[in-house]
């Protein structure tokens, strides 16, 4: 499981029918899959999530959670996050779950860290063709993955 988690001012995702999710202060995460992803992987990344110190203190020191500070998440699924480019110039999905595997994950991941910050998580639509706003704040950008915990 990989996740693009970005501190943003404000996030929203559009699919074709209009406005899918938004949110204020907080947290976007881009949302990635294997086929070898369990429910490990989404506790493990639940927890990460929920308690990374990423929002400044009164001193301007990121030393708060999302939790801390009443953040919101806007969660969307990204399969290009397992991207290969290693070969030509056309990235390989093969390393990417496959819907039907990465649907359930992903909606099992959206309800589990729901539940850890005591919010609804809005989302994107699954599978569909979507477009983000957001006004990235800081900036901040992190990539954490499931299988290479740092």
């Amino acid at each position: 499981m990989r996740v693009v988690i970005q501190r943003v001012k404000q996030a929203s995702v559009r699919v074709a029918e209009g406005l899918s999710g938004e949110i204020g202060r907080g947290l976007l995460l881009l949302v990635g899959f294997e086929a070898e992803d369990a429910i490990a992987d989404l506790d493990w990344m639940v927890g990460k999530i929920s308690r990374l110190r990423l929002f400044p203190d009164e001193a301007g020191v990121m030393n708060l959670s999302v939790m801390e500070v009443a953040g919101e998440v806007l969660a969307v699924s990204q399969f290009t996050l397992f991207a290969s480019t290693r070969k030509g110039t056309r990235p390989s999905w093969s390393r990417a779950a496959r819907g039907e595997i990465a649907r359930p994950l992903f909606d099992d991941f959206v309800a589990r860290l729901s539940a850890a910050l005591g919010r609804p998580v809005p989302t994107g639509v699954f599978g569909a063709d979507m477009q983000l706003e957001l006004i990235n704040d800081g900036p901040v950008t992190l990539i954490v993955d499931s299988r290479a915990p740092e």
